[in-house]
C-alpha cells in the first residue's frame, strides 16, 4: 500500500535521527600542505563536513548537546557528529589555514573567517531534493544559495579580483550521497516505487553533475568529491540489517559501489569538458573499509560498535549523556555513534586522503 508523502515525512523524520551518514579514507602520513599556498577551505555536503549549521535551522538533526564534542576544543558541543573535529576542520588544518572550520550561518563570524573558508554542509542532506526535505535541513539548493551569499560578501569585502582568486585557488569539498541511499531509498518505499538501484543512483549523480558544473560556473576550481562508504558496515546497519552476526549488509554496499562506478565516471566526462577544472574523485570506499575490517591493525580495540550508548543503534538525539552509557576513551573505538567516526577515525582518513590526492589539486 502506497504511502501519502505526509505520513512519509513523519517517519522519515524519525528514521534520520539515527541516519546521518559518513565520511571515510584511512591514514599514514602527517604532512602539512600550507606550502600549496591555498587560501581556504570550503565544503558542502551532509553530517560529515557539518561543523554546525543544522544548530541555526529549525530540524530535529542537531548535535549541539553532550556528549557530543566531548573531546572538541574546550569540551563542548558544536553540531559536529563526533566526539571532537570532523573531516572539515582536518581539511582546513592539513593546508595550514585553521584549526577548526565554521559554519557559514553562525551569526558571529567576521570578515576573516569567512576568507579562510567555510562550510555550508547539513547533516542529514543529500543529492536527491526528497532527501532534505524530509530531515527538514539544507539542501543542495539551499547551501548553493548560501554559497552565493557568501561570494556577495567576500566581494564587498576583498573586491572582485581577490574574491576570484580565493574562489579560483580555494579547495572545496563535497560530502553527500549516503542519507540518499541509506535511507531515503531503502528505508522508504517512495523511492523504491520510482526507481530501481541502477536509476536512482545516475539519478544522484546527474544532480551532483550538475552541482559541480555550478560550483565551476561561480568560480570554483578545485573540487574534492567524497565517494560512499561502505555504508552497510556501520553499526547502526549491522543491527537492522546484520542478522544475528550482525554482519556488514550487502545490498547497501554493492548500491555504494554502483554510485561510486557512476560518481567516477562523471567526475572524469567533467574534468574534460570544464577546462580549467581540477576536480577530485575520492575513493574512500576501500580505505574506511580496510579499518572496519582490521580495526586491530590500525590500533583500535572496537570496530563493529560505538563508543556510545550500546554502541548499536544510537546517533543523533538517541546518543546523549543522560540515558545512555558512554566509553571513557574514544580512541579506542572506530565509531563514536552507530553512524559516525571518532575523532582519531577522521584524523587518520583525512590524513591519508590529502596525502594521496593533493597533487591532484595543483
Amino acid at each position: 500500500m502506497m504511502m501519502n508523502l505526509s505520513t512519509l515525512k513523519s517517519l522519515n523524520v524519525r528514521l534520520f535521527v539515527v541516519m546521518f551518514y559518513m565520511f571515510d579514507v584511512t591514514a599514514k602520513s602527517q604532512t602539512n600542505y600550507s606550502k600549496f599556498a591555498i587560501p581556504a577551505v570550503i565544503a558542502f555536503g551532509d553530517s560529515i563536513l557539518d561543523t554546525g549549521n543544522n544548530d541555526y535551522i529549525e530540524t530535529i538533526m542537531k548535535a549541539d548537546f553532550r556528549p557530543y564534542g566531548r573531546d572538541f576544543f574546550g569540551g563542548k558541543p558544536t553540531g559536529r557528529f563526533s566526539n571532537g573535529r570532523i573531516p572539515s576542520d582536518f581539511l582546513a588544518e592539513k593546508f595550514g589555514i585553521k584549526d577548526t572550520l565554521p559554519p557559514y550561518l553562525d551569526p558571529t563570524l567576521e570578515i576573516e573567517d569567512l576568507l579562510t573558508g567555510v562550510s555550508f554542509a547539513s547533516a542529514g542532506s543529500g543529492y536527491d531534493p526528497l532527501t532534505p526535505e524530509l530531515a527538514a535541513v539544507l539542501s543542495v539548493e539551499d547551501q548553493l544559495n548560501m554559497f552565493k551569499d557568501y561570494i556577495g560578501k567576500l566581494k564587498a569585502d576583498a573586491g572582485k579580483e581577490r574574491t576570484a582568486f580565493i574562489l579560483a585557488e580555494s579547495v572545496f569539498f563535497i560530502s553527500m550521497g549516503s542519507n540518499d541511499v541509506s535511507v531515503t531509498y531503502f528505508m522508504s518505499p517512495y523511492r523504491r516505487n520510482e526507481y530501481n538501484v541502477e536509476d536512482y543512483t545516475s539519478m544522484l549523480v546527474n544532480i551532483c553533475s550538475n552541482f559541480l558544473q555550478e560550483l565551476y560556473k561561480y568560480g570554483a576550481r578545485k573540487i574534492g568529491v567524497l565517494s560512499l562508504s561502505p555504508i552497510g558496515c556501520v553499526p547502526l546497519q549491522r543491527t537492522l540489517g546484520g542478522g544475528g552476526e550482525r554482519n556488514c549488509v550487502e545490498s547497501l554496499n554493492q548500491a555504494a559501489m554502483v554510485f561510486n562506478s557512476k560518481l567516477s565516471s562523471s567526475i572524469e566526462a567533467l574534468n574534460k569538458s570544464l577546462p580549467k577544472a581540477r576536480l577530485v574523485y575520492l575513493d574512500n570506499y576501500s580505505e574506511l573499509n580496510e579499518i572496519i575490517q582490521h580495526y586491530n591493525k590500525f590500533g583500535f580495540e572496537v570496530g563493529d560498535t560505538a563508543c556510545c550508548g550500546v554502541g548499536n543503534i544510537e546517533a543523533g538525539i538517541l546518543c546523549n549523556s543522560f540515558s545512555l552509557k558512554v566509553c571513557e576513551n574514544a580512541t579506542k573505538y572506530v565509531f563514536w555513534d552507530s553512524i559516525h567516526p571518532t575523532e582519531r577515525t577522521y584524523s587518520m582518513l583525512v590524513t591519508s586522503t590529502i596525502a594521496k590526492n593533493v597533487h591532484k589539486f595543483v
